[in-house]
């Protein structure tokens, strides 16, 4: 049995994710540990900031208390977790990773970097010997389902954050970013967020103005930008092709006359500004110059509500593919009950012709005729092959076991089930 047991950001709070995280120093560790539980066949640990879950295939004739295992690796009481938890199992466990891999179960729906940190957490679980036969297949599918889903819908496609507002739309007005320079004004998440996309998009230069230079320093370095203090802003605006701005100052950092002049420095080439801060960072006036082109948080979330729209059309779309890869995964499983019956059988079939044959040649090193010994062979193998079947196809017909018939007919491929 294929088993998920997890909890993500729906089902839990940060302060308990954070309690049964899994950092790379313990997960080697902790892999080792869950494959020692005796339910426990293969292992996988996904663990992110918004979601950890176990991926096991486990015994069939064992239990599965596998929260007891996961809250007591972490020192906590397996009763405080389990309100927290969810369990799928087989078809569920398999559709479940899916959505999971293609972005369909995250919390900004679509996000491609949960597909690498699936990838990561199956790499590390085959570093530790933990993956089999089962997983091994099972993860190599839902990469292969995940890379369809990215390239036949456009889940990805639409911005649904901010950061990722703002730089589609200056890659609309820009069509080629790799010539533009970025002035990004403050250091937070949403302007580090923005900075990363537009490092996506091959921008050209990338200036981080902040009020700590030093804060400025640690973002810019992570893009091959440089920073500047907020108090040398008016003297670098007319370098910037893009402005994103996102502080917490309470008055504008940027106003109509300092934009005015960079405007004339810049002998009128455009500038696209993105004011994402509450109270605004450019003063409102800013946007009635020509050659400016400034959105406010409220322009940018009509993009942002279109982009969800697109992507929740492009979810059903993905739905269906996973169904079907889901079902398509359950049909390989099933053949591996079909693939042992028929090695199994195969086997005892081998056994008995190496019997017969070793009788067949004892009886020519005796000088028996060449003739006799093929009758004999052949007479004795037939005999050999069918006298398990026939004595139970005789009991089902005595026990009125039309069922076990009808299936001897379809598998032998008779024409009629009285030729028994």
């Amino acid at each position: 049995m294929i088993l998920v047991l997890g909890l993500n950001h729906k089902t839990a709070p940060v302060s308990i994710r954070e309690r049964i995280s899994f950092g790379p120093d313990i997960l080697a560790g902790a892999l080792r540990s869950l494959l020692e539980h005796p339910s426990v066949r293969e292992a996988l640990i996904l663990s992110t900031c918004n979601r950890t879950e176990l991926y096991s295939v486990l015994d069939p004739n064992q239990g599965e208390p596998l929260a007891d295992w996961l809250g007591k690796f972490h020192g906590l009481d397996p009763e405080r977790i389990a309100p927290y938890l969810y369990t799928h199992r087989d078809r569920e466990a398999i559709a479940h990773l899916l959505r999971v891999a293609s972005g369909l179960d995250s919390m900004v729906l679509g996000e491609p970097q949960i597909l690498g940190q699936v990838k990561s957490a199956f790499q590390s679980a085959r570093t530790a010997g933990t993956v089999g036969k089962l997983l091994e297949r099972l993860f190599q599918h839902c990469f292969s389902v995940a890379k369809q889903v990215r390239t036949d819908t456009a889940i990805g496609n639409s911005p649904v954050s901010i950061a990722f507002a703002a730089v589609r739309l200056a890659h609309q007005i820009f069509s080629d970013l790799r010539a533009q320079t970025a002035l990004l004004v403050g250091a937070g998440e949403t302007i580090e967020l923005a900075a990363r996309h537009l490092e996506q998009q091959g921008i050209g230069r990338i200036i981080v103005a902040n009020r700590t230079v030093e804060r400025a320093h640690v973002l810019a370095a992570q893009f091959g930008g440089y920073a500047i203090s907020l108090t040398e802003l008016a003297n670098h605006l007319p370098e910037a092709d893009i402005v994103i701005s996102s502080t917490a100052s309470p008055l504008p950092v940027l106003g109509k006359g300092t934009v005015e002049r960079a405007l004339k420095v810049r002998r009128h080439r455009p500038i696209f500004m993105v004011d994402i801060a509450v109270p605004r960072d450019i003063e409102p006036e800013v946007g009635e110059l020509d050659d400016i082109y400034l959105y406010t948080v409220d322009d940018l979330q009509e993009v942002i509500d279109e982009g969800l729209r697109s992507r929740q059309e492009a979810a059903q779309a993905a739905q269906e593919i996973i169904d079907f890869h889901t079902e398509e995964f359950l049909a390989w499983l099933r053949s591996l009950d079909a693939l042992e019956l028929i090695q199994d059988y195969r086997k005892r079939a081998e056994a008995v012709r190496d019997e017969v044959l070793h009788a067949a040649l004892r009886r020519l090193r005796a000088g028996k005729p060449p003739q006799e010994v093929l009758r004999f062979l052949a007479h004795t193998l037939t005999n050999k092959l069918l006298h398990a079947p026939s004595a139970r196809l005789r009991q089902a017909g005595r026990a009125g076991e039309a069922e076990i018939l009808e299936a001897a007919n379809e598998l032998f491929d008779l024409n009629d089930t009285s030729s028994a």
